[in-house]
């Protein structure tokens, strides 16, 4: 007795709701609200002509390779020397995320040099970071002895000795400067100032906005950030901000995807108060991207000027006239902490699910192998000749099926990446893997309510299944089983599309 196509359809589409409401239910949700304009933003002074006027260069500068002991390796670096005579300010660069190679800094630290600031850039430690584990205190030891370092060269001036971080860096700069009065100045270029885990969530939907991607790739990946348990990334970064005594220089640009810039200024703002330094300098920059370029290309207007004037005015220029000055920046959201994910949803389960139902549609395949190659010597009831069969390319296409899904979800998310660097043009791309995802997702779920009911139909008609035929059913329903689980869980079989 075959199950009618209407009563599968009613079937299907009772699971198909029963999964949707699963990403409705379960936590985490994530829905950052619109930020509420703070009125000191409303009104920005621009920059004052002494910071931006140009600045003198010398024509030359003096070059010196270094190699300083570090914990567990040593530390390459280029020194910059400008060729005018006496003592001169100095800065140590601090690179983002990612390897931190020195040449990144090439263009700020020739320019800076030329201009009479001594720049030492030197490449990210290889042993102690990687992409699970940062310890921001071991990356700020290592910048803590470059700057002992220049301290100790007869043409810099010790008291005018600081260091200057961007993007990752600006967790690592603030732990060194609260540790060591050794360093004289902080400079903190697109700083995010909240935790790790908040700034990406916040890059993430801003960027997911850009690409008009539907909210349910949101939420498929903020709830896979929940899931991962990265200690870092709920890494708090007021402690050391507030403990920051030295003349600060922060820059955003008006233009960077990557961080909440109110936020963080509004954070850096409430850490000078609570430290009791009122020698900070907050500027935006009109267009200026994360690295403080115009798209990807040449320094935004006014960037080096402003960052040359104010390393080379000191002490004179560390108390300002306005600590906030230049373009209006403008946050449409907040950013919201992504909720930890529960104990059934962790990293650990989902990896056991996965893995489970790699094992069910690896038995699968072998135990019908092994069916049809004990049967070529044995005798099997016609019943099981006959049904067999068909359950047996369901069973397969299933298998095929799941294998796609996750393969298509691991190229969605690298597409996202991707598309996260360059969006130009990207819209359609991620719109056709969303689909692509979505498509695969209700296939399994058909392919499993209708390979049930076969094999519910089949027992019914007296097929008597095996041991390896037990084994092949299980496996692949079983897997198919979880996998819908944790697909509806992700948002698979949410609504609105």
């Amino acid at each position: 007795m075959r199950t009618s196509r209407r009563t599968l359809s009613v079937a299907a589409g009772l699971v198909l709701v029963a999964l949707a409401s699963v990403g409705y239910v379960l936590p985490p949700a994530f829905d950052p609200p619109a930020l509420q304009v703070d009125q000191a933003f409303r009104s920005i002074p621009a920059q004052s002509a002494a910071e931006t006027r140009p600045v003198v260069q010398q024509g030359t500068y003096r070059q010196e390779e270094i190699s300083l002991p570090a914990e567990g390796q040593r530390l390459e670096g280029t020194v910059r020397i400008p060729v005018t005579p006496g003592r001169h300010p100095a800065m140590v660069f601090v690179s983002g995320s990612g390897n931190g190679s020195r040449t990144e800094f090439t263009p700020q630290a020739e320019f800076m040099a030329r201009a009479g600031v001594v720049t030492l850039a030197f490449d990210k430690r290889t042993v102690g970071y990687n992409f699970r584990d940062r310890d921001f205190g071991l990356l700020a030891d290592d910048a803590l002895r470059m700057v002992e370092y220049l301290r100790t060269r007869p043409d810099v001036d010790p008291a005018r000795t600081g260091i200057w971080g961007v993007s990752e860096g600006g967790w690592v700069v603030p732990i060194a400067a609260a540790k060591s009065n050794a360093v004289g100045f902080v400079v903190l270029v697109s700083s995010s100032n909240v935790s790790p885990l908040r700034e990406v969530a916040w890059a993430l939907n801003e960027q997911l906005l850009r690409l008009r991607a539907p909210i349910g790739a949101r939420d498929l990946l903020t709830r896979a950030m929940g899931a991962v348990g990265f200690n870092f990334l709920r890494y708090d970064a007021m402690p050391a901000l507030s403990r920051i005594k030295q003349p600060v220089l922060a820059f955003y640009g008006t233009n960077d995807p990557s961080i909440p810039f109110v936020e963080s200024t509004q954070a850096l703002t409430q850490a000078m108060r609570k430290a009791g330094n009122d020698q900070y300098t907050i500027r935006f920059m009109g267009d200026g991207d994360h690295a403080m370029r115009v798209s990807g290309g040449p320094f935004t207007h006014g960037y080096l000027e402003t960052l040359t004037n104010w390393v080379t005015g000191l002490p004179g220029t560390a108390r300002p006239a306005v600590h906030m000055a230049g373009a209006t920046p403008v946050q449409r959201f907040e950013a919201s902490d992504v909720p930890k994910a529960p104990w059934y949803a962790g990293g650990t389960m989902l990896g056991l699910t996965i893995c489970l139902t790699a094992v069910g549609y690896v038995a699968g395949p072998v135990a019908a192998m092994v069916v049809r190659l004990r049967g070529r010597g044995q005798s099997r009831s016609e019943t099981n000749a006959v049904l067999w069969p068909p359950i047996r390319r369901r069973l397969r296409r299933m298998a095929w099926t799941g294998l796609g899904l996750l393969a298509s979800v691991v190229a969605f998310i690298t597409l996202l990446v991707l598309f996260a660097v360059n969006q130009a043009g990207a819209w359609p791309a991620v719109l056709a893997g969303w689909l692509v995802v979505r498509v695969l997702a209700v296939l399994m779920l058909i392919q499993e309510v209708t390979a049930v009911a076969a094999v519910v139909a089949a027992l019914r008609e007296g097929m008597l299944p095996g041991r390896g035929q037990h084994v092949a059913i299980a496996g692949v329903l079983g897997g198919t089983g979880l996998l819908l689980v944790v697909a509806a869980y992700y948002g698979l079989f949410s609504f609105p599309w």
